[in-house]
């Protein structure tokens, strides 16, 4: 393996076990398979809160994003005490977008949890953590969870399980893990698959059995690698990381050695722990705990905190390419300024700079255009839920039509492919596969729901699974076509898989957009005649400006219409009222809906209170049109 996969500085130092009383271990599996849930319970029978504590539900999910939409965004260090042992937790990314987290992640651990769900299986990002884990050789433990589904079958889990751990390479002493049968929301494990378990004691039993206590020598000189980064308005940036080698303590001066072999001497101002959801001051730590260092100023991810006299850095944490890019820039609609606080270039980019220093897997590359810069990363949620922590922290900017990243390789361009999975009810699965076709995926596998065939019932009557092969730009705008095909019963979760040729163009957006063709506040008149003209996305009395989409055509074509006319009042009366207008209710885009909807020439303006999409070329001066 490379170097810079495993960062073990010394022979010397994997022969020593730095404390056999600490266990330090990662939590990885598929999004919503139940690892937060698992650490909560962890946490409650560890005896970390007091009986009458109130504590939220996924407590580790701090957020207001997390919460929301209930999925782990940032990786987070726990601890907790189970006899004489300290048990360092870190819950981490369950999306592929977040994989850099994971990658990070797994530099300060000596074991990993994987976590399957006992009726879905292994998905893709399992197979992706999985495979970051064999190739670091750290131990694993299985953990099949939702043991109390209906749809539960542990045993077939457990195989195809076995069948992944043979796919990917594993040695034979990552093939002898240890098996635990667990119900995260009741707080239950068990070591066999039929048996009721009454607490996690067996999983608890199991880290400190088979995770390795960590190596290092703590007489040797010290040597931090930075995995993660805090700050606070007191003490500043925190840098998180595991020690290595040897020993720090408050007040000691030391050496950051940097990514760019500069070497910064400075001094440990505050040295912290963790204990549960807390973070306690310590005095000292040595080689194996996973602390938290303040008082160091711009620190980065990677870096090596070192000693004085011997400078020796750590390699740094290997991060798999980005594959997603997309262009961020200031809003420049006339309605601009009116609702951010921060809406300048010089603002943008410093949030952007700031983003970078905490998130190892995206990168920023310069525009032509000075107001504008183009962010690369993983993929759309993790550069969606980029643009929606801006939003709330009151940035206003535009950004574009997702694009993917080519690289050229001996002369000729490739393009990343992904591995799509795929879970729809049998009646849905001809359209799906007819749109993925039309994207250039390729189905590599199409098998029954274990429901479907241990019933033996025939198609039309369960669910099936299928998997392609789909170039990555494909994917972009699928998910929304995808969700109203199969009537929001289907599931799809994708990953990268590998660089391929180009595939040839693939088609975009069927439908053309309505645009607003002059400023104004939007009419319940005029959109009540616009309606059979296609979709609308706003309200009345929304102000609309030129170039502004305000729906979805129902032809190919774009359609400038009027959104602000009005009736026209005359004396003549009617002997029957006017009838009331009865308007379809608007379709509301979200931010990520909106993302997928715009095609190349069109825009997403992002502000605290608001989303609106808007052609890319506006009409060189606002003038106002007659209304006839």
């Amino acid at each position: 393996m490379p170097s810079s996969i495993e960062p073990r500085p010394s022979a010397q130092s994997r022969a020593d076990v730095a404390n056999p009383l600490r266990r330090n271990v990662a939590i990885i599996a598929h999004v919503d398979h139940g690892k937060t849930t698992l650490v909560d319970a962890l946490l409650h029978q560890s005896g970390t809160f007091r009986a009458n504590e109130r504590v939220a539900e996924r407590a580790m999910d701090n957020t207001d994003l997390e919460r929301e939409r209930g999925i782990t965004i940032l990786a987070k260090n726990t601890a907790v005490h189970y006899h004489d042992h300290l048990i360092n937790i870190v819950d981490t990314p369950g999306h592929a977008d977040f994989g850099g987290e994971v990658e990070r992640t797994l530099s300060m651990v000596d074991g990993v949890m994987l976590l399957v769900d006992a009726s879905e299986g292994p998905l893709p990002q399992t197979r992706f953590v999985l495979r970051k884990a064999l190739e670091r050789r750290l131990p694993p433990i299985v953990v099949v969870n939702k043991i109390d589904r209906p749809d539960a079958r542990a045993q077939e889990v457990l195989n195809e399980i076995y069948d992944l751990f043979i796919d990917l390479d594993a040695t034979e002493e990552q093939l002898d893990f240890p098996v635990l049968y667990t119900n995260a929301r009741a707080g239950t494990a068990s070591r066999e698959a039929g048996a009721q378990g009454a607490d996690l004691r067996p999983l608890f039993d199991a880290i400190v059995e088979h995770v390795p206590p960590p190596r290092g020598n703590p007489d040797a000189p010290l040597q931090l690698l930075v995995a993660n980064l805090d700050s606070s308005d007191y003490v500043g940036r925190i840098a998180i990381g595991r020690i290595f080698n040897g020993r720090v303590r408050i007040g000691d001066p030391v050496a950051v050695c940097k990514l760019d072999a500069a070497v910064q001497e400075t001094k440990v101002t505050k040295l912290y722990a963790f204990d549960g959801l807390k973070r306690v001051d310590i005095v000292e730590a040595a080689a194996g705990d996973i602390v938290c260092l303040a008082g160091i100023e711009d620190i980065t991810i990677g870096e090596t905190i070192a000693d004085v006299e011997h400078r020796i850095a750590i390699p740094p944490i290997a991060i798999d390419e980005p594959t997603v890019s997309m262009i961020f820039g200031v809003n420049t609609s006339p309605m601009a300024g009116r609702e951010g606080q921060y809406v300048t270039s010089r603002q943008l980019r410093d949030r952007l700079d700031r983003e970078l220093l905490g998130n190892v897997s995206i990168r920023l590359e310069p525009t032509e255009s000075p107001e504008q810069v183009n962010i690369v990363g993983r993929g759309e949620l993790q550069l969606s839920i980029l643009i929606e922590m801006m939003r709330r922290e009151g940035y206003e900017l535009q950004v574009s039509r997702p694009d993917i990243v080519t690289k050229r390789v001996g002369g000729q361009i490739v393009e990343p492919v992904e591995e799509l999975m795929i879970d729809v009810p049998d009646d849905h699965q001809g359209v799906v596969i007819a749109q993925v076709g039309e994207r250039k995926g390729v189905m590599t596998k199409m098998v029954a729901d274990s429901a479907t065939r241990r019933a033996g019932r025939s198609a039309g009557s369960g669910r099936v699974r299928l998997e392609f092969r789909i170039p990555a730009r494909g994917l972009i705008g699928f998910r929304s076509q995808f969700m109203t095909d199969t009537k929001g019963t289907g599931i799809m979760n994708h990953i990268f898989s590998s660089w391929e040729p180009w595939h040839g163009a693939i088609p975009s957006r069927a439908t053309g957009a309505l645009v607003a063709d002059r400023p104004g506040p939007a009419t319940a008149y005029a959109i009540y005649n616009l309606q059979e003209r296609g979709e609308i996305f706003i309200d009345p009395g929304i102000q609309v400006y030129e170039g502004m989409i305000i729906g979805e055509n129902s032809r190919p074509s774009d359609l400038d219409v009027n959104v602000t006319k009005e009736k026209k009042q005359t004396n003549m009366r009617a002997s029957t009222a006017d009838e009331a207008i009865r308007l379809i209710p608007p379709r509301k885009l979200g931010l990520e809906q909106a993302i997928e909807f715009i095609n190349d020439d069109e825009l997403v303006e992002v502000t605290p209170s608001s989303i609106r999409l808007r052609k890319r070329i506006l009409a060189a001066n606002m003038r106002p049109k007659s209304k006839e």
